[in-house]
């Protein structure tokens, strides 16, 4: 496990505010219930690496702890912790607005399953940097799965895919959109423009990296289906039902795992597929946007465009809570909100007026940890020096014959280094036993 050495003012202020956001982002079902959160937020899986020992058992009743054994975690540090057969661990990798911030990505949320898939819903601007983060091998976050085509929910796409495949991912990256009215508005139209526009970069890798990763294997189904499964694979269903938001297209998607259900709501207004369908899930996240009167004074919309944006093409806080009434969910996930000091309160109170129940208001790298028994909500805490992990196959070589080369104009314009490079073309030919030279 990669460890940070020296801990810098710019981790010390994340963690900060990452706890801060958390406690201000699970708010429990009833005020007696709070006396116990402390309690279930710090308790690890047994089968993790942070499970107390006897001795930190007992230490914590006793309120003496040793100066040399670690204590268990309140937070969660990526690549440190199992995940068990019987579990589900949601990371938010996006939970913000259309203009993503460095506080908060837009939306996109991975889901690990105890079987080993890994999914990504939705990856809007910023969030590939988020799932970067994570530390998981991208051959693992090959399969994505949009709700719909505004940038916010796919705009970090073409990052995934070329970075990904820069950083390790030998397979072609899978990718699951709905259609549209029109098939200029489908996932598979603007996937295939979106290859197009990225010619440019593909032509100048080819023959230097990898190429098995630079592909992308698009399935488009249709936004209208009702509760059909879209995906199924290794004991898992994915389902889509309709969303309404902005044109016809945007979907839901519904995943049934081991008897766990997870809902992602992507963008929508309250709609009755998403009520009859998400009943009784785990996790089900649905929008919350930002209160009117805040996008008024602080996106300076007009009062009709406020009204119109912020409770007709999106979910205004106490529909939110409506619709969580209905659907009754273990744990309700608001998202698509700026949270700040200034902004949350508003919003989870509008929340309460409609619904009492389990409720976390998102934040980027925020995490819940899914089983039959609980469900344990921390803050993950990053490494901002982060580097590509490992590769889980060996790399292909690429082949030099595959490279564009250069015009005769271009070509002559370099200058001669070639003895400065040398010594190092040197060092690495007698290190990995190679015979590489100079173009």
């Amino acid at each position: 496990m990669a460890r940070i050495k020296r801990a810098r003012p710019s981790l010390l202020i994340v963690a900060i505010l990452a706890l801060g956001s958390y406690v201000l982002g699970c708010t429990p079902p009833k005020p007696e219930a709070e006396s116990q959160a402390p309690a279930e937020q710090q308790k690890a899986p047994e089968d993790s690496e942070q499970t107390a020992k006897p001795d930190q058992a007992n230490s914590a009743s006793t309120g003496k702890y040793s100066p040399v054994q670690a204590r268990a975690r309140d937070f969660y540090a990526p690549n440190s912790e199992d995940l068990g057969p019987d579990e589900m661990r949601l990371i938010a990798c996006g939970t913000g607005m259309p203009t993503a911030r460095p506080k908060q990505a837009a939306s996109c949320w991975l889901l690990e399953l105890g079987n080993g898939d890994k999914f990504i819903f939705d990856v809007g601007t910023g969030s590939n940097e988020r799932i970067a983060a994570l530390q998981i091998p991208y051959n693992y976050l090959d399969k994505v799965f949009l709700s719909h085509l505004h940038t916010d929910h796919f705009g970090d796409l073409d990052a995934l895919f070329v970075g990904g495949a820069l950083s390790g991912r030998q397979r072609p990256l899978r990718v699951w959109g709905p259609s549209g009215a029109t098939p200029e508005r489908g996932t598979k139209y603007a996937l295939d423009h979106l290859q197009k526009a990225l010619t440019w970069d593909l032509d100048g890798r080819k023959g230097l990296t990898d190429p098995r990763g630079y592909h992308m294997e698009v399935t488009e189904f249709d936004y209208m289906g009702v509760n059909e499964i879209v995906y199924q694979e290794n004991g898992v269903a994915i389902r889509s039902i309709p969303a309404i938001h902005a044109l016809d297209g945007p979907v839901s998607f519904i995943v049934e795992w081991n008897g766990f259900k997870f809902v992602f709501g992507g963008d929508t207004y309250p709609n009755k597929w998403y009520a009859k369908y998400a009943k009784d899930a785990d996790l089900a996240i649905h929008e919350c946007f930002v209160t009117v009167p805040d996008m008024i004074e602080k996106f300076k919309f007009s009062p009709q465009g406020a009204l119109s944006v912020g409770t007709q093409i999106h979910t205004a806080p106490e529909a939110f809570g409506k619709v969580m009434s209905i659907i009754k969910p273990r744990m309700a996930v608001a998202y698509h909100f700026f949270k700040d000091f200034d902004t949350t309160a508003g919003i989870n109170d509008r929340i309460r007026t409609t619904y009492d129940g389990p409720l976390s208001l998102s934040i980027d790298y925020m995490v819940w940890n899914i089983t039959k028994d609980e469900i344990r909500v921390r803050m993950a805490i990053v490494d901002e020096d982060v580097w590509p992990p490992p590769a889980t196959d060996k790399p292909q070589l690429p082949d030099p014959n595959a490279r564009i080369p250069y015009s005769d104009e271009i070509i002559g314009g370099k200058l001669d280094v070639s003895k400065v490079l040398q010594p190092t073309y040197d060092a690495i030919n007698k290190q990995y036993g190679l015979h590489e030279k100079q173009d």
